[in-house]
Order: structure tokens, then sequence, then C-alpha cells
């Protein structure tokens, strides 16, 4: 490549013993320069040597390497604090006029000229063979041997600045001065150009590389510790720390190339934004493949932290490319798509495609700042509050148009299925499941989240549902199922994470139970208006009602099992309720002979009650005595028998009341003094009793509304 070293302000440096020859277009500035005769004698002024020194340094600095700019301004401070220095050197030491030798070309051609120019003999230079200039030595990067030669000529130099050579023209040494600093920094600018082409697409030059390692270490060794203050030659190049800022650079160039073309906010999704990072994570694990692989071991030689410092510096440039997209990030999608690909991509020890390629934890910093880390999880759980509600309507929407369309429920392993319940999982664990892929306090966080949004989701449910026509025993059983499942399997999925979701599930399991029980108690209750007439005592009145029972049991065997036993249980306990509801509510009484018979009919629907329930799996086996009870006393031929089945009566069914033990005596019409005995002995009973069992479901007479009529006035009377 080309150097800014080739054309110089000053004379081209050569080796010690090239052949003066004319230079083309190598030609220095100081050959431009009006040359004076040998024994003419000028009095410069300090301003005159300020600008000779300053016309040669412009011409320098528009060929100045493009890679450190401050190698040469460093140099040029040093320089013109040098130049001062040999100028008051001059002027104390009695010389005020200085003698002006003729303007030669000042590369040290051979023993003539250095003899002229610095006094020293041919004798005393090192031999050397090379007929190859400084310049074209960088530019073949032959830097070993460029250093070398710069490194014999400093030394001169230095020499020759001790021995007070450049008194009467210090513009002499300020060019030589210049040629060696612009050569340094020319050698300077190659080691960044080598580094950076390391990683281009030519491949790794392994040869430049050692070549590269060897120069920055001899520069170390011969220039050990800083010099004098204005003295800027034989001063640390500090070659080491370039090499690092080279690395750093081209890995920042690398970083930023990767995907430039793919606009991260030029969609709504985040398509665009993982292509981006796909194609940065694979520059990156390529070059960081090549680093270990090819460039490593170019400088195995040397004790150069070649792997540390490429690591340290791809992962600073990754930060900082990280740090920018965090700030063009929208929505969920690009915010999570972001923090995946930091926690998850760029974490995992596959990144580099080898385990001795993992990425270490210590000593790099965090690829992104802990506050900036917070700020994105922040906005992320903003938006992602938004979506999940939006996610919670469509569910809603999708199942209004099954409502609508009419749609047959589905039967999976024996169970009415509405897809309800795989809805909400699928939506609440891919979220959960997604956020702790990056972090445990993001995902308790978006649980917490996915829990507040079911906890208003399934009232809204409840409510559209039970205000729709879809309302049947098929679509109840499946929301039951649905809510049940959400209930258990939630819960013991993330114990002790979501409990607010308990209240609510169990809320509309109870409620579309209510509306279960509702149907089917509206499609029964006609059938109980016939009983205990005289059309009654002829007629099979309970069948229809007892199929109407059998149909619906149909319905809760596709229930699940504890909600179905539940739910059979309420059926039987209405069924012995509102039938004992009607005989204590007759249209009818009867007296006599159509008494008994009464009582006859009602021990037989007694037992066809409490064998078709127990057929059908009820377990609520306290019912069967209520209606044979009362069945007994009315039929009691044996009256004295009355007052043991009335305390049966109380015992089985604590709620019973003073009011339903007078309506049954007026049924069963006795004595004024037989009836006053009996409520006196109840009385006893029902004060005895207990006011509520320890079963809270066990409430039987306690729904019975009995109405006071004249015949339970004259009772009590």
């Amino acid at each position: 490549m080309p150097l800014p070293g080739t054309v110089t302000p000053g004379p081209e440096i050569q080796s010690p013993k090239e052949p003066r020859k004319p230079q083309g277009t190598r030609k220095s500035n100081s050959m431009k320069e009006p040359s004076m005769h040998h024994g003419d004698t000028v009095k410069p002024s300090l301003s005159t040597l300020k600008r000779t020194f300053f016309r040669n340094s412009l011409g320098a600095s528009t060929h100045k390497p493009k890679e450190d700019p401050g190698l040469f301004r460093r140099s040029s401070r040093f320089l013109f604090r040098s130049l001062r220095r040999a100028l008051d050197e001059s002027l104390t030491s009695g010389h005020p006029q200085v003698t002006a030798v003729t303007e030669k070309p000042s590369k040290v051609t051979d023993g003539v000229s250095r003899q002229a120019s610095t006094g020293t003999h041919p004798e005393d230079l090192e031999p050397q063979t090379e007929s190859k200039s400084v310049t074209d030595l960088i530019t073949e990067r032959q830097l070993v041997k460029a250093f070398e030669q710069l490194r014999y000529l400093e030394t001169q130099l230095v020499a020759d600045k001790t021995s007070r050579t450049f008194a009467q023209d210090p513009t002499a040494y300020a060019r030589r001065a210049m040629d060696l600093c612009l050569h340094y920094d020319g050698m300077a600018a190659e080691i960044g150009a080598i580094v950076r082409e390391a990683l281009g697409s030519e491949g790794v030059d392994g040869d430049a590389l050692a070549e590269l390692a060897q120069v920055v270490h001899l520069e170390e060794e011969a220039h050990q510790a800083s010099q004098a203050e204005g003295d800027f030659l034989s001063t640390p190049r500090h070659w080491r720390q370039h090499w690092e800022d080279a690395v750093r650079r081209s890995a920042q160039e690398r970083v930023q190339q990767a995907g430039i073309k793919v606009p991260p906010g030029a969609a709504e999704g985040a398509s665009d934004l993982a292509q981006l990072l796909a194609e940065l994570g694979g520059v990156v694990r390529r070059d960081l493949q090549r680093v270990r692989l090819e460039i490593q071991p170019a400088y195995e030689a040397t004790d150069f932290p070649v792997w540390e410092t490429y690591l340290r510096a791809f992962h600073n440039a990754v930060a900082q490319r990280l740090q920018e997209l965090a700030r063009d990030a929208r929505g969920c999608e690009q915010l999570y798509v972001l923090l995946d690909w930091a926690a998850n991509v760029y974490g995992s020890p596959d990144f580099l495609g080898a385990p001795d390629l993992a990425l270490p934890t210590e000593p790099l910093p965090p690829l992104l700042e802990p506050a900036l880390w917070a700020r994105l999880e922040s906005d992320y759980t903003s938006f992602l509050e938004t979506k999940i509600t939006s996610c919670f309507d469509s569910i809603l929407l999708l199942e209004q148009s099954r409502w609508e369309a009419g749609e047959d429920l589905e039967v999976l392993q024996g169970l009415y299925h509405a897809s309800l319940s795989i809805d909400v999982h699928m939506l609440v664990a891919e979220h959960v499941k997604a956020a702790g892929a990056i972090s445990s306090e993001l995902e308790a966080t978006t649980l917490q989240i996915c829990a507040r949004a079911l906890c208003l989701f399934v009232p809204r449910f409840e409510k559209a549902f039970l205000a729709s026509k879809a309302v049947s025993e098929c679509y109840l059983g499946a929301y039951i199922n649905a809510c049940v499942e959400m209930r258990t399997s939630l819960l013991a999925r993330f114990p002790g994470t979501i409990k607010e979701l308990e209240k609510p599930l169990v809320a509309a399991t109870s409620s579309f139970q209510k509306h279960l029980l509702q149907i089917v108690q509206q499609d029964m209750q006609p059938l109980f208006k016939v009983l205990y007439t005289k059309s009654w005592l002829t007629q099979d009145t309970l069948r229809p009602l007892m199929d109407k029972v059998v149909d619906f049991a149909h319905h809760l065997e596709h229930v699940t099992p504890p909600l179905a036993q539940e739910t059979l249980q309420e059926v039987h306990r209405c069924v012995v309720r509102d039938y004992l509801g009607q005989v204590l509510r007759p249209h009818e009484r009867f007296s006599g002979l159509d008494r008994v018979n009464g009582s006859h009919k009602m021990g037989l629907d007694a037992q066809a009650i409490s064998s078709t329930f127990k057929g059908l799996g009820s377990e609520a086996t306290w019912l069967d005595q209520a209606i044979l009870c009362v069945a007994e006393i009315l039929g009691e031929t044996y009256k004295d028998d009355i007052r043991r089945h009335l305390e049966t009566l109380i015992r089985s069914y604590p709620d019973i009341r003073r009011d339903h033990i007078l309506a049954i005596l007026a049924l069963r019409r006795l004595g004024r003094r037989r009836n006053q005995s009996l409520l006196q002995y109840t009385q006893d009973l029902l004060r005895a009793a207990p006011e509520v069992g320890p079963f809270p479901r066990r409430v039987l007479f306690e729904e019975i509304e009995v109405p006071t009529s004249v015949d339970v006035l004259i009772t009590c009377i």
C-alpha cells in the first residue's frame, strides 16, 4: 500500500552506504530551496528559522498517515522544542552569526556526504549491503530491516546533536529529524494497515504479522525510556498501544459494516432486526475463528495477547452496535429479539462454534450496561402487557365466532373439550418460557403480567358467554372442564406465583355449574306440579321427571369427574327438595284412604328417586330418608310411632324448622292434644339440634318455603 512517507518534505532516507544519484520524483523539498555559497554567511533570526521549519512541516502534514494523526503532531511538537533548544544553545555559546552550508539532499549517501554534513568519517559508518531506501522497505513490509536502518540513522543523529554538529545549522537537524519522524510514522501506519488487512477478504498474511510483532519488540527494546523535555529522538513510539488501537478500529469497522444494508426500523415486525443480528453474529463468529486459527499462530513467538485483545475489541464493538440498535428498537417483538440475541445467541457457549472458543464471562464487561438492560426489559414488559391483553381479546373473539357459527364441541378422552384452555396455556407458556430464556427476573414479571391479564379475562369471558345464545349443557360442561384444567395445570406448573388466578377461575366454574343446574331445573319444574294430586295417585308422573334426570346425567359423563359428581349430587338434592316442597304446599289435601294411598305412593317415589340417582352414581345417600320419613308420618296408623318418625327426620336433617313440622302435621290431621304433644316434643329436639350440620352442602328443608295456611293455623291452635 502507498505510504505517506513515500514523498517527504525532507530528503528521502536511504541506507548509509547507498551512492548518491538523482532521485526523480522522490526529491526532497530541501532541494527546491535556493542554495547558498558555502562561504556566504547570513544572520538568521529566530523567526526566520521558525518559518523555515514550519514551511517544511506544512509540506509533511499534507502527507501524514490517516491512521494516527497524533503521531505527527507529537513529533512536530518535540521537533520544535528541540529546534528551540538547539538555537538557544547556539546563541548562548557566543555565535551570533550562523554559517549556512550549501543545501543538499540530506540523505546519508556515502562517506563523503556524511563527512561534509556531520563531520564523521566514512570508516565510522556501519557498512550496509542493502541498496533499498527505508521507504521502499516499509512499502514492501520489510519492517525489521527498515527499523534497523532508521534506528542506526537515529543513533547517528543523536550522536551528532550531542557533539553540537548542528549548532550552526539547526534547520539541517530539523530536516533530518523530521525525516526520521515521518518514516517512524509511516511504519506505524503500515502496522495499522497490516492489522486491518488481517481480517479482510484477501486472507491472513502470516509473514507480515510476524514481521509486525518482531518490529514492535525491537522498538520497545530500542526506546525504553522517555527522553528529556523537548527531545523527541529515541523516545518510545508506543507501537504496541498503536497495535491494540488498530485491532480495536478493525473490529469496530467490521462490526459496523455487518448488516449495514438492513434497516432495523424498516418494518413493524422483528424480521429485519433478526436478519441484521444474524449477519452481525456471523461476522463476529467468522472473524474470531480466524483470529484463533490463523492470526494468533502468527504471533506465537511473541508475548502479544492476541486472543484477549481481539476478543475484547469485538466485544466492545458489538456492545456499541447493540446500544445503537437499542435506541431504534420499537415494539415488543424487536425488543425481545434484541434481548434474546444478547442473552441467548451471543451469550451462548456455542456462539463461536467450538467449546474451546467460548466467550468468557470474565473479565469482559456486560454486553449491555445494567441500566440499559433494565430499560429494555421495562420497555419490553410495557409492550408485552398490551400484547398479552390483545391476545386474550383475540381468544374471546375466536370463541364468539364459534358460538355464532354453532360449532359442535369435540369429546376428547371422554370429556367435552373447548380450545379455550389450550389457547390460554399456549399463550402463557410461550411468553413465560421466552422471558425465562432471557432472565429469571423477566420470567417472573411476565408471569405476573399473564396472571393479571387472565384474571381480567376470565370474568369478561364468563359474562360474554352467558349473554350469548350458545349457552347449553355441552358448552357449559366444556367451559367447566376448561376452568378446572387451567386452575390445576397453571397452578401446578407455576406454584406459588399466580395464586390470584384461583379466585376468578373458581368463581367462573361455580357460575357455569349454577347455569347448568338452572337448565335442568327449568326442564323439571313443570313436572313437579302434578305431584300430590288426584291424578298423581293413579298415574306414573315421576317417570318423565326421572327421564329428564337421566338425560342430564349423560352430559355430566363428559364433565370432569369431581365437578360431575358435585353437580349430580346437587341435582339429586334439588329433586328431593322440590318434591317435598310440592308435598308440603299441596293444591289438594287427602284424608282417609286417599291419604294412606298418597303415603304409599310417596314411598314408591322415594325408592324410585333413590335407585335412579344411585344408578347414575350419586353419592348423596343422606337424601334417601327425607321423602320416606314424611311418607311414613302421613301413613302411620299407630299414632304413637309418629313421634319416632319425627325424631328420625329432625336428627337426619338439622335444618328442618318448626314451620316444616307444622306443615307435615297439618297433612296428617291429628287431634289437638296430640299435635300439641308432638309440637312440644319436636320443639325440644329442634333446640338440641345444631343450627347447621358439619357439611354446608347438606341443606334441604331450609330452602323449602312453607306458607302459612288455615290448616297449619288450626294445627298450631
